[in-house]
């Protein structure tokens, strides 16, 4: 009984230091192996590893690729406009031990604090050497390249690979913002300004135009109105002439009796004249009939 009441938790005791001298690695992961501080062993392939119980410690990596943001910083281009800029970087430990020795027993969450202050080092490195306007074109690409490049070179030192690095914002500082839109509201009531007086100018060139078509066409109008006028008055001058050498007692007889009939109007209440006028010849019933018989005919 008294072997048994010790055989026992010996027993356990052993199976307890066996369990915890083994330990597995994960495919996502990658383990170290520290003694008193010390690295003694890396496994960055899965499967079952042992160790020696209460004396080593196993300390597990990540494996994955991770994701840092950054927080917005203020950026002086080389055009003097300044930006805010943010990023986040894509990285993986790619050297546990040295990893381990840079960042000691905080791990991750060094390791991004440290990379953070490589990307706000970058990004103005970067981006203060070119004009805003590339930070909105095609370079853009490029000039993220050339951070992940900085990122990775000082990153290397901590064991970690920079993977990618891209901004994700590129704003005007609050205190800017009301100035640009100002500044853009005055160049579009500028161009507006200027488009208005090019149209007006071409209104102007238009309506001149216009006048003086209506002017010519007006004054050729006229000129055709007294052409045809003064053929009219020729035509008629010809008739009153054929007319007159034909009869010339009848036809002052008809012209008088015409101007009878003009003034003698209902709308004319009065005419005073002496009986004797010439006007009234041919109310005379002598000179009337006479006036009236048609000229002989020749030959008769």
């Amino acid at each position: 009984m008294m072997k048994a009441a010790f055989i026992l938790p010996g027993i356990a005791i052993v199976a307890a230091l066996g369990l915890s001298s083994v330990f597995i690695v994960d495919e996502r992961e990658k383990v170290l192996v520290l003694q008193f501080g010390q690295v003694k062993q890396v496994r960055d392939e899965p499967g079952v590893g042992f160790k020696l119980p209460l004396i080593q410690d196993v300390v597990r990596y990540d494996d994955r690729i991770l994701s840092l943001p950054t927080r917005p910083i203020e950026v002086t281009m080389s055009d003097d406009r300044r930006l805010v800029v943010d990023a986040f970087a894509r990285w993986r430990v790619v050297d546990p031990v040295r990893f381990r020795e840079a960042v000691g027993a905080n791990g991750v969450g060094q390791a991004m604090t440290r990379l953070e202050g490589i990307l706000n080092d970058a990004i103005p490195q970067v981006l203060g050497a070119v004009e805003s306007n590339r930070v909105l074109s095609e370079d853009r690409s490029s000039l993220m390249n050339q951070i992940r490049d900085i990122a990775r070179r000082e990153g290397a030192s901590l064991g970690i690979d920079v993977v990618d690095v891209r901004l994700t914002r590129t704003d005007l500082p609050e205190q800017n913002l009301e100035a640009t839109f100002a500044r853009m509201r005055a160049e579009r009531e500028r161009e507006a300004a200027d488009e208005i007086a090019r149209g007006g100018e071409a209104a102007q060139r238009v309506r001149a135009s216009a006048d003086r078509t209506v002017v010519e066409l007006t004054s050729d109008a006229r000129r055709q109105a007294e052409v045809v006028r003064g053929e009219a008055d020729a035509e008629r001058n010809r008739i009153y002439a054929e007319a007159f050498g034909q009869d010339p007692e009848f036809f002052a007889f008809t012209r008088s009796l015409t101007s009878y009939e003009r003034a003698l109007q209902s709308n004319n209440t009065s005419i005073v004249m002496n009986p004797d006028s010439e006007f009234f010849n041919y109310l005379r019933s002598d000179v009337g009939a006479d006036a009236a018989k048609p000229a002989p005919a020749e030959g008769q």
